[in-house]
């Protein structure tokens, strides 16, 4: 059975020479050697991740604690709602 899942969301951030590729719907990150790269191994990782835990009968289980919702016999994952960036403060230790 194939399941196509639609809107999920991903960050691609720049660290060093690396792209990293991050879904906190699935909480799973991948690098590559850029955006696309990243993004493309992105893809595989998540088919292996949900291949895995709807082989294992671990599927409810799993995505159900990410916040996913069942809806008839499709898995939707968590909407995002807002990306935005915050300053923080943190103390130094120097």
């Amino acid at each position: 059975m194939l399941m196509k899942i639609k809107n999920l969301a991903l960050v691609i951030m720049k660290e060093g020479r690396h792209f990293v590729a991050y879904s906190p719907a699935l909480d799973l990150s991948t690098a590559g050697k850029s955006a696309k790269d990243a993004k493309v191994k992105f893809r595989e990782a998540a088919e292996i991740l949900l291949e895995e835990i709807f082989e294992a009968g671990t599927a409810n289980d799993v995505l159900s604690d990410l916040g996913w919702k069942k809806i008839q016999k499709s898995w939707t994952p968590p909407p995002v709602i807002s990306t935005t960036s915050v300053g923080i403060t943190i103390p130094s230790f120097v």
